[in-house]
């Protein structure tokens, strides 16, 4: 048996070293945190920053004007910048208690529905859409932010039915997306619409809807589409150009842009031409954020794409499964919300890029560049990392000896 004097050198020697006994709140966060799933988001910001890299050349070119020439590296000095603003976003969040991440969001959630109310009429135009409000430095999407504290919003109100049965928490999280969702559409934003609308019925999905319920919710898909399609111009000239490449009008340019991003992501083959030596990305009308999937095609080949789209399923696949045994319904909610999110994102980014899907402005999470979608996805991704953190204690086996001072 050790004596009490040796138990408590041996804790203040693991305490030392950084081991699982360090009970500062650093090193409570790292034995907590998931490591994987925070390896593989700083994976992703790696590549982002590679893929930035090769895209802004072409991007420079593109926006350099007779009195305004950029330097070929100027996007990737920014997109660097965004980065050290959003890491210490990204951990100082994931170090948040439960319930201080959930207030923090919901308040957040009531702040930013104001600001896109009035983003249509007082926002920032930039290619025929009002989707930035503020002024230079400061401007930023407010949908984007949005996003994050709309899946907590959403995940605490269906929640709140294992309290109270009787809550219509289905009318209520409907109304709430579809406030969202007609904001968004006089930006116009179709894209962000179908994000925010396929989560929401995810969620409800997980949260244990009743069957004949989620039917009609599936039903009314179909009969959103043609009415979309009918009386939302945006929707319509995209999709004439996804079904029918030849015609004329507004959604030519929808499908010069989806072909010529098909082109770029094919033109290195599985190989790619190597850092730099892409051509075809100059043709791209927006090489850095909407099509750098398809940069990264040309120049670093279909392979790498690949293994990008993997290490995507494998961020989603990874929470998901570690819900399995999760018993608090919010944080069940909650970080399934954030992982459908993350994933239907990319999913629908790298669908355009490779002409799978009809043009809709949609970035690649942590890849394309951008402040608003880079700071935003560090919180959704630090909401993720603190709904899914586990207390190694608390699982530990009952024959370990519980020294004194643990």
């Amino acid at each position: 048996m050790m004596s009490a004097g040796q138990k408590t050198g041996i804790v203040a020697k693991m305490k030392r070293r950084g081991g699982r006994g360090d009970q500062s709140p650093l090193g409570t966060w790292f034995w907590d945190i998931d490591r994987m799933l925070l390896l593989l988001t700083l994976f992703l910001i790696a590549i982002g920053l590679i893929a930035v890299a090769a895209a802004s050349p072409a991007t420079a070119v593109r926006y350099s004007g007779e009195h305004h020439k950029l330097t070929p590296l100027y996007y990737f000095w920014r997109q660097l910048m965004w980065v050290g603003v959003s890491m210490p976003v990204l951990f100082g969040v994931s170090m948040m208690p439960v319930a201080m991440a959930r207030r923090m969001a919901l308040t957040a959630a009531a702040v930013l529905l104001l600001i896109l109310a009035v983003t249509p009429f007082v926002g920032s135009e930039v290619n025929g859409a009002r989707r930035w409000i503020g002024y230079g430095f400061a401007q930023f999407q407010p949908s984007e932010f949005l996003k994050p504290v709309f899946i907590v919003t959403v995940a605490w109100l269906l929640s709140l039915r294992a309290k109270d049965p009787e809550l219509p928490t289905v009318l209520i999280t409907g109304g709430l997306t579809g406030t969202i969702a007609v904001m968004l559409m006089l930006q116009p934003d179709f894209g962000q619409t179908i994000i925010y609308c396929t989560v929401w019925m995810a969620l409800l999905m997980i949260a244990g809807t009743p069957m004949r319920v989620m039917a009609g919710l599936v039903g009314c898909v179909p009969v959103g589409l043609v009415a979309a399609y009918m009386f939302y111009g945006t929707a319509r000239s995209r999709i004439d150009a996804f079904l029918f490449p030849g015609i004329e009008g507004e959604g030519a340019s929808d499908h010069f842009q989806t072909n010529a991003a098909h082109n770029t992501l094919t033109a290195g083959g599985w190989t790619g031409t190597g850092p730099g030596g892409g051509i075809a990305k100059f043709g791209l009308p927006e090489a850095h954020t909407d099509y750098i999937f398809s940069v990264i095609g040309e120049e670093f080949g279909l392979i790498a794409c690949s293994v990008i789209a993997v290490i995507f399923l494998a961020i989603v696949v990874r929470v998901f499964v570690k819900l399995l045994d999760e018993q608090d319904e919010f944080k069940l909610l909650a970080s399934a919300g954030l992982a459908t999110q993350f994933g239907a994102q990319a999913l629908v980014s790298m669908a355009v890029n490779t002409g799978l899907a009809p043009s809709k402005g949609m970035t690649l999470p942590f890849i394309s560049y951008g402040g608003s979608s880079m700071i935003a996805l560090s919180v959704g991704m630090g909401l993720l990392l603190a709904f899914t953190r586990r207390n190694p204690f608390l699982t530990r086996s009952p024959y370990v000896v519980r020294w004194s001072g643990e």
